[in-house]
């Protein structure tokens, strides 16, 4: 009998443990063209960046422009979708930035100011997706056969590191339409591409989402980072609140000085105490609201992309 019940007992968890798995929270994903695509196709912008010139992708003339791209990027979407992944659609986002008067920074450069948030950041602050899947490829002509060689890589939206990879080249065939050639060219790389999209998302759901906060003062502050409040250091005070308000109060300090801290590899949450989901300026506006209302310290918050922070103490 009582073999029985650890027989049902055994085969209970194993149920548990699958069930659990295949209900795993996946990240949400955005297929994107990489940078490498769009400038070889011409599909860039330039922008003066206080006086450095720098080279973004025109995501916006490359979807309305290129069939090409469209039914590569559907076509992916359709077996990442099939696999359980949340998808954001690249050509709904841009009409969803355009809606907001926000297309102007998407398709023209402005000089003189500096760039705190740039046009892909903007598109990435609005898709709010996790994970993006960068495509490449290249059509291969053997005489009436084709083959389609491709590269896939996956970028965390809010640090930009590679978190997978998978490329190769599929068989030739005669007559085939440009998706179906690069499915079978993916379909063999797919599923060990997305086990490591999804470990990485496993981590940051464990351990937290990886962002930088960066700390500064204006000159107008009376003060600096070491001038003290309650009997501790300012800066003190706040690496405080960064170990408690961070997952396992896992970051490290890079830099510190009278004027200036750098945290990186900072974890925080994916979702703040009430459930909602949590991003770095939802969270860098906990410390900035903690610092106003315990010390009456005044500081101003900025962005940079998804994923970089900067508190300026003294003034708004």
């Amino acid at each position: 009998m009582k073999s029985n019940y650890n027989f049902i007992l055994l085969l209970f968890l194993v149920f548990t443990v699958h069930f659990s798995f295949a209900q795993a929270k996946k990240p949400i994903i955005m297929v994107v063209p990489s940078d490498n695509w769009c400038f070889q196709n011409n599909f860039f912008i330039e922008l003066d960046n206080q006086g450095s010139l720098i080279k973004l992708p025109d995501y916006k003339r490359a979807v309305q422009e290129n069939m090409e791209l469209t039914l590569v990027m559907n076509k992916l979407g359709e077996l990442m979708a099939a696999r359980g992944f949340q998808l954001k659609s690249l050509e709904q986002t841009l009409k969803s930035l355009e809606s907001e008067s926000a297309e102007n920074a998407m398709t023209s450069s402005k000089t003189g100011a500096g760039l705190s948030e740039s046009p892909v950041d903007k598109l990435k602050n609005t898709a709010k997706a996790d994970i993006w899947m960068q495509i490449n490829w290249k059509i291969n002509s053997f005489g009436p056969k084709k083959s389609v060689t491709f590269d896939l890589v996956g970028l965390d939206s809010y640090t930009d590191k590679n978190v997978g990879g998978a490329s190769g080249t599929g068989n030739d065939l005669i007559g085939a339409p440009l998706p179906i050639m690069l499915e079978t060219a993916v379909l063999s790389h797919l599923d060990n591409f997305n086990v490591l999209l999804q470990k990485h998302f496993d981590d940051m759901f464990e351990n937290g989402r990886e962002v930088t906060l960066k700390i500064k003062k204006f000159d107008s502050f009376e003060g600096d980072l070491e001038s003290e409040y309650e009997g501790e250091e300012l800066g003190s005070i706040i690496e405080k609140w960064v170990s408690e308000n961070t997952v396992k109060g896992r970051f490290s300090t890079s830099d510190a000085s009278e004027n200036r801290m750098n945290f990186e590899q900072v974890r925080i949450a994916l979702s703040d105490n009430n459930g909602k989901s949590q991003d770095t300026r939802g969270w860098a506006k906990g410390l900035q609201k903690f610092l106003k209302e315990k010390y009456q310290i005044t500081a101003k918050l900025t962005m940079k992309g998804l994923g970089q922070a900067s508190i300026v103490i003294g003034e708004k």
